[in-house]
């Protein structure tokens, strides 16, 4: 599983596109295999590469599914098999100063690599689990959720 991870996480950093445009989108799905879902607005939706996200959605991933996306200031978030992530807020608005981004992970495991946000106001970036709330100061991070 782990490979899968690095693996996934090593294409969305070559692949990664610039900034998406200032709609409500706040990233779009980069890689998916296996089941991958949305959950937006009490809708439960399924995910296809080139899916557009938004604030407030949550991610979740099937048994033995991998799903990669990559928001808007360039942070890349690599879910394994039977993961659960929500982005509770994202402000990306460097002009004005307004800089934010929030995650919670319920279950699963998660690779993840900051983007501008982190670089600019890395107090700004926080990664919520169970356990722990992590103030994201780094680059890079896994973390794995067991039940």
């Amino acid at each position: 599983m782990k490979r899968i991870l690095v693996i996934v996480f090593l294409f969305l950093c070559i692949w990664a596109e610039p900034a998406l445009s200032q709609d409500e989108t706040i990233g779009v799905v980069k890689t998916k295999s296996g089941e991958a879902f949305v959950l937006r607005e009490g809708a439960k939706q399924t995910l296809q590469i080139g899916d557009r996200l938004r604030e407030r959605d949550t991610l979740e991933t099937g048994k033995e599914a991998t799903l990669g996306v990559i928001l808007r200031d360039d942070t890349v978030i690599s879910l394994g098999p039977e993961s659960r992530i929500s982005i509770d807020s994202f402000i990306f608005d460097p002009a004005e100063g307004r800089l934010g981004i929030a995650t919670s992970m319920t279950r699963g495991t998660v690779a993840y690599l900051a983007g501008k946000i982190v670089k600019l106001a890395p107090e700004s970036a926080r990664f919520e689990t169970p356990l722990a709330t992590l103030g994201i100061r780094g680059t890079r991070f896994v973390a794995r959720i067991q039940d």
